[in-house]
């Protein structure tokens, strides 16, 4: 299957816009019950590490090329993961349990998470944080498909492996905010309002990346690969110190929370059967 990389980046925007605007939405609908959430979030954890290191590094060391791509590329991984964790701690914006029942027993070991009574602005927090987290997520995604233009005219399933990891977490993060709305005394149509900024979020930076990188002319391969590495150490950031502290904070269902973020793992390295062949080779 060839597709162009303008045609599928816009794809999936739609598709990541369609899904967090769904996110938003299903506590209207679904009961996310506590152990459901922390398998989605082992689950999904494993996928961003394994994107990270499997695809998002190894394809910026690809673009840089010569003897000092490692370092380059691994100094911006560690610039991504500490600019995430410096936003993780600034905001204290994820509040990734939505089980009721669960609240009471764990209020005081949550103090920074939105549990309990909400003040009526805590959200402007939260959003603030989650928009330039997910803007670093679009960025990712455009860097990856621009990394392929002018390489190849026509590329297979390019940055599926990214496109699986943004959209399965961004459900999550609309949910934080539409909660933590709720609980702050927000209408119903506020929500609905907050819930759609931010799914446009995402597709915003991507395209703005995909589309304004050339505006760096002859730097434009720098550009990409550098955004690669720093969206790499930004998802091993979100993997490490957010997705899966709240997941080994809990005793039980330790084995089905492990099977869940190997599987994550397990699918982001299959992912790259679905690449086409060159995706990580120096253009």
């Amino acid at each position: 299957m060839s597709v162009s990389p303008t045609l599928l980046l816009t794809l999936y925007c739609l598709a990541i816009a369609g899904f967090s605007l769904l996110g938003g939405m299903l506590p209207n609908w679904v009961k996310m019950t506590h152990t459901r959430t922390q398998l989605i979030m082992s689950f999904v954890s494993g996928l961003m590490l394994g994107v990270a290191f499997y695809h998002l590094l190894p394809h910026s060391m690809a673009l840089l090329g010569g003897t000092n791509a490692a370092d380059v590329s691994v100094w911006w991984l560690m610039i991504g993961l500490v600019t995430m964790l410096l936003l993780l701690r600034m905001f204290h914006f994820h509040q990734h349990d939505f089980s009721q029942e669960e609240h009471s027993h764990h209020d005081h070991r949550h103090n920074d998470h939105t549990h309990g009574t909400v003040h009526s602005l805590s959200w402007v927090g939260i959003a603030l944080g989650l928009g330039v987290h997910t803007l670093i997520d679009g960025v990712a995604l455009g860097a990856v498909l621009q990394g392929m233009v002018g390489g190849h005219g026509l590329v297979g399933l390019l940055g599926v492996g990214v496109f699986l990891a943004i959209l399965l977490h961004k459900p999550l993060d609309a949910m934080s905010i539409v909660t933590v709305m709720e609980a702050g005394g927000w209408s119903a149509a506020a929500r609905r309002r907050a819930n759609i900024l931010f799914a446009l979020m995402c597709p915003l930076g991507a395209l703005l990346f995909y589309f304004g990188v050339d505006l760096m002319g002859e730097a434009r391969h720098y550009g990409v690969a550098v955004a690669l590495a720093f969206s790499a150490g930004a998802f091993v950031c979100i993997a490490l110190s957010d997705l899966l502290p709240e997941v080994h904070f809990h005793s039980h269902d330790r084995g089905k929370l492990t099977l869940a973020f190997i599987a994550g793992i397990v699918l982001a390295y299959g992912i790259g059967s679905l690449e086409p062949a060159g995706a990580h080779l120096a253009h």
